[in-house]
């Protein structure tokens, strides 16, 4: 008697180590540059990719980063890190973050290279959500871009001011150029240097910053220009605001 031929058996290998097929009601994109999502949908492909150190969603659009290179952005970045961390330290009631994600609105959800905020406890504008993201608009933002060629200056910079970010600062590395950006009447003007060289935060008193010290690589100078800012009358008036706070 002749019997039939059986199917091949299905073999599902349940490895971490291989992908959940396409088809599987479970699956989950991974994100890619220029996908379009809501904020739900980019934040729920971000939390499947544990490894991704950076991805940001901008007017509703995805940038995944690229490795960062030493000179024209980790370097830059350190010397921001170094500027904005000890007015941080001389300002109690002022929190700093490095790249951390922000939630802006249901179209964008940026990860900047550096944030400065008032604490919500001293009236800032942002708080932290239950989750420990920030949400709302930090007092100052601060980018590192290679270039002017970049959506720090036009999408980004446009979301900012929607979202009412007070301050913006774009440290375009290979012009040596800092553009520091103040919302005023719902525009951002831009603020130039005194006779000195040097711009004066109009939201954090005492953040001053001289920029062709920062861009030539000459942080001594940054920061003595900084403990200048620090020392001033303004700064004593502004620390003591947020202790009555």
């Amino acid at each position: 008697m002749n019997l039939p031929t059986l199917a091949p058996a299905i073999v599902v290998n349940t490895s971490p180590q291989n992908p959940t097929p396409t088809h599987s009601p479970s699956y989950i994109p991974p994100l890619e540059s220029g996908d379009r999502l809501t904020r739900p949908e980019f934040e729920r492909r971000y939390n499947a990719m544990p490894n991704l150190k950076k991805a940001e969603l901008i007017e509703g659009v995805v940038y995944v980063s690229s490795p960062l290179r030493f000179e024209p952005h980790a370097e830059p970045h350190a010397n921001l890190m170094i500027w904005l961390g000890n007015y941080k330290v001389a300002t109690p009631g002022v929190r700093l973050g490095d790249n951390p994600t922000v939630r802006l609105d249901l179209d964008n959800e940026p990860q900047p290279d550096a944030i400065l905020l008032i604490d919500a406890a001293c009236g800032g504008q942002s708080h932290l959500g239950s989750d420990g993201y920030v949400e709302g608009a930090p007092e100052l933002v601060a980018e590192v871009a290679a270039s002017s060629a970049t959506k720090d200056l036009y999408d980004k910079k446009r979301a900012y001011r929607r979202n009412g970010i007070l301050e913006y600062i774009v440290w375009q590395v290979f012009e040596q150029t800092v553009s520091w950006f103040s919302l005023q009447d719902g525009e951002y003007v831009t603020l130039t240097p005194n006779a000195s060289g040097i711009i004066e935060s109009q939201i954090f008193p005492g953040l001053w910053l001289d920029v062709s010290a920062l861009v030539n690589d000459n942080m001594q100078q940054v920061l003595a220009v900084l403990q200048t800012g620090l020392n001033s009358v303004e700064h004593q008036a502004f620390v003591q605001q947020l202790n009555n706070s």
